[in-house]
Formats: C-alpha cells, sequence, structure tokens
C-alpha cells in the first residue's frame, strides 16, 4: 500500500524499531467479524460461521456475513470489523442504565450496547449527520430494540436538553481515520498531516458537551479508529486537565492489545489505563479506548418523562389489535401516535420538545380506518413477546423478502401472524384461507436467490 510519505515519517519516530511491522501490515488481508445478537436465536448458518471466536468478545467472531441472509436481515447476526468491538465490550453498559451513543452511525456500536441492556433501561442513539441517521434506524430495528430513542442533533443541543443524564456515554469520535486506510485506501485521500489536529479541535467541542450529560458516578468511553496521539493519549491527557473530576480506569487488555503511550501526550502514567489495538499485534484494523467515571457530587435534578398521548379511539384500535392477537403481557411502553403512526417510547425518556427526533422508539404500526396495522419493527421485535407466529420454510421466506402471496400447506388461524424462519421472526403476514398476504416492506424488498441470501 502506498502510504503518504508524511504519514510514514510521523510512525518511524513514535514507533522506532515497530515501524517495519506496522507498515507491513496494511498490505496484509483485511479482517472481518461479526456479533451475534443474545436477544435472537441462533439458526443452524449461524453455528457453522461461529468457529473462530474473538478472544474479548463473548458475542463476536471472525468472518464474513452476507447483507442479504437471513440471520442478517431478522438482527440475529451484525457484520462488524473485530477491534471495534473491542468499545462495546469496555462501554457495556448494566441493566437498567441511561446510555447515550453520541456518534453512533451506522449502529455498529448501538446494537452492541443493545445486546447488553437486554431491551432494559434507555439508549438514546445519536447521529448529527442526516443522510446518515437512516442507515442507524434500520439497523436498530432489525436488532429488534425496545428501549432506544433514535436523534438527529448536534451534542451542544442534546447537552442542553439532558444535563447530567445518563449513565454512560460512549464517543466513537469522527477522527483521521487512519486505521481504515487498510479497509478503505480512499481514506487516505482525505490524510495530511495537519488532519489529526483539525479532527482533535471537533473532538474537544464535542466532549465539552459530553460532560455536561453525565451523571455523578456515570462512565465516559471515548473511542477513535486514528493512530494518531493529537487524538487520542493527547486527547485523554486534555480531558484529565480540563476536568479535574475525571479519573481513568484501566482497561483490562488481551489478545495482543497494548498500553497507551504517556509519552505521546503529558507523560502522565494514568493514560497507560487506556488501551491501542494496532494493526501488527491484533486481528483488526486498529481503535484507541479510554474509560472514565466522573466523580463528581452534584445534586441532579429530576427530569419531566414522556407520556401517553393517544386519542380515545386510538387506544381502542390498538386493544382491539392485541385482544385480536390475544396478546396480555404485553410491555410497559410508553404510547404516543405521530401522525398516524404509533410509537412505543421506554418509559425513562425525558420530555424533548426542541430536539430533532429520528425515532422517539419502536414504531409500532398504523392506524389505518377502524383498524390498527402492525409494523415491520414489531415483528422483529417479537423474540419474547407473545404474538401468534407461524414458521415458513426457506423457500416461502425467499418469496416473501421479494414481495410475494405463498400458499399454505395446511390452514392456519385467520389474521396477522409474525412469521418465522429458521426461529428467527422475519415480519408479519395475514393469513386469510390458505394464503398469506405479503406485510414485507417494500423498500426492502429483493430477489433472494441461494447465491445471494446465503449467510
Amino acid at each position: 500500500m502506498n502510504l503518504p510519505a508524511e504519514f510514514i515519517t510521523k510512525y518511524q519516530k513514535l514507533l522506532g524499531s515497530e515501524a517495519p511491522a506496522f507498515f507491513a501490515a496494511f498490505d496484509e488481508s483485511v479482517e472481518k467479524g461479526f456479533r451475534v445478537n443474545p436477544e435472537k436465536s441462533v439458526t443452524p448458518a449461524m453455528r457453522a460461521k461461529m468457529a473462530d471466536p474473538i478472544a474479548y468478545s463473548e458475542i463476536g467472531y471472525y468472518g464474513k456475513v452476507n447483507g442479504n441472509s437471513l440471520e442478517h436481515l431478522a438482527g440475529a447476526v451484525y457484520s462488524q470489523e473485530p477491534s471495534a468491538m473491542t468499545v462495546g465490550e469496555v462501554a457495556r453498559p448494566e441493566l437498567n442504565e441511561r446510555v447515550l451513543d453520541l456518534c453512533a452511525a451506522p449502529g455498529g456500536k448501538t446494537t452492541h450496547l443493545l445486546s447488553y441492556l437486554k431491551q432494559t433501561g434507555l439508549l438514546v442513539t445519536n447521529e448529527i449527520n442526516p443522510k446518515r441517521v437512516t442507515a442507524l434506524g434500520d439497523n436498530v430495528e432489525r436488532y429488534g430494540a425496545r428501549n432506544a430513542v433514535i436523534m438527529n442533533e448536534t451534542p451542544a443541543h442534546l447537552a442542553k436538553a439532558l444535563p447530567q443524564f445518563f449513565d454512560r456515554i460512549l464517543v466513537d469520535a469522527p477522527c483521521s481515520g487512519e486505521g481504515m486506510f487498510r479497509k478503505d485506501p480512499d481514506a487516505m485521500q482525505y490524510w495530511s498531516p495537519a488532519y489529526p489536529a483539525e479532527c482533535a479541535t471537533r473532538q474537544r467541542e464535542i466532549l465539552t458537551e459530553t460532560v455536561k450529560m453525565l451523571r455523578p458516578g456515570g462512565h465516559l468511553i471515548y473511542s477513535t479508529c486514528t493512530f494518531a496521539p493529537e487524538e487520542d493519549e493527547q486527547m485523554i491527557a486534555w480531558l484529565l486537565a480540563t476536568y479535574p473530576a475525571l479519573a481513568l480506569e484501566p482497561i483490562e487488555k488481551s489478545a495482543g492489545m497494548v498500553a497507551a503511550k504517556p509519552e505521546w501526550a503529558d507523560n502522565n502514567p494514568e493514560l497507560a489505563k487506556a488501551v491501542r489495538l494496532f494493526p501488527h499485534l491484533v486481528r483488526g484494523e486498529g481503535h484507541f479506548i479510554a474509560k472514565l467515571v466522573y466523580r463528581d457530587e452534584t445534586k441532579v435534578k429530576p427530569v419531566k418523562v414522556v407520556r401517553d398521548s393517544l386519542t380515545p379511539t386510538q387506544r381502542q384500535l390498538w386493544h382491539q389489535f392485541l385482544t385480536q392477537l390475544q396478546v396480555t403481557n404485553f410491555p410497559e411502553l410508553v404510547l404516543q401516535a405521530h401522525g398516524d403512526q404509533l410509537y412505543g417510547l421506554p418509559a425513562m425518556m425525558p420530555v424533548t420538545r426542541r430536539l430533532k427526533v429520528f425515532r422517539p422508539g419502536i414504531q409500532l404500526g398504523t392506524f389505518k380506518k377502524k383498524r390498527f396495522e402492525p409494523s415491520y419493527a414489531l415483528a422483529l421485535a417479537s423474540d419474547d413477546l407473545n404474538l401468534p407466529k407461524l414458521s415458513i420454510t426457506a423457500t416461502q421466506w425467499a418469496k416473501y423478502v421479494h414481495g410475494e402471496t405463498f400458499e399454505l400447506t395446511a390452514p392456519a388461524t385467520a389474521g396477522f401472524v409474525v412469521l418465522t424462519c429458521a426461529g428467527l421472526p422475519v415480519g408479519f403476514g395475514k393469513v386469510v384461507g390458505r394464503t398469506v398476504k405479503n406485510f414485507f416492506p417494500k423498500g426492502l424488498r429483493f430477489l433472494a436467490t441461494t447465491e445471494n441470501s446465503t449467510l
């Protein structure tokens, strides 16, 4: 790989005798990886792929998965670069926490956090770029989350609306992307000797707002996919100097991970508690991660949380739908209608009238004239719900994702059912006689073949 000359000079000075191995790693093959969703069933195809586990992740594996496969579309697997999985493991939230993923698209780290929250607490996942927030929404939906709210906001606006609110905040900061060079050589076109310092300026602005949102005792996890000390050790040194209430916590190092380098910043030995992943030492593209705790004793003010906002007619239609499906223990969500769309919001979510909310919670469905029609998102989130289910074959699944109706070989109960294939919910169908009417979203339909839909 033709690395920029200034990049080579910089890391020859920084890495010394390690530099040749570091540069040689850029000519090696890109490592692929994927995570399994612990809330979903494991199919035989998944089991066959889970032969090479990642040492530092109990749900991560080396290998490549197909984005058109049944397992990916159903949210049972998520493709993610292996070293990036370290971030989710370090940030691993506890049940019922209020968590913020501040720079979240396309959603790899968000879905990792969701795996450990297990439908409890609240995850606010935010992406400032409106062109990227749609992909974030798609991945959260596939993962079947009922405890996530998707924002399209600036850190400053979030900090003003949600001061001292979060137990845990992940900032996977926009950076100079040096760890992307092997995976995406075009990333080198944006690099210059001055670029890391430019990114560092933006990172300090983001972190200034982030600290305002931390609760006393809360955790801040900061990560980048760059090797630049300006954005890594020097950024953490700046945080510690600027905010005395912040303190680093040690990160367990394994599988070739090494301590961050205090000598690349202000020689504060505390910086060694952070971790670096270099591509010549680990099976991955590289990352930097630091975990800090906010030792502040300020009394936190209570917040006003969201409340139901359905009309009597809407509430009646929703309950009629649940009654028809014989559902008696639907999760306790705050129900709100936005136009004709019904959403279920996490009960912990505060009122945010002046923020850009891309998706206020899980989309449950649409109010039609005198009836309620369930959503694709509700089907994907139904693993632990007692909604009526109908198992279909792989051949029927191929027809379903192409938008076709299909016939049953035996009669089934009429009405809406969650269709499952290989034990995974794949969407809603409506049984009329022996025909299953198709409710797979039109914008997602594709022609499934053995070649393009095998995991």
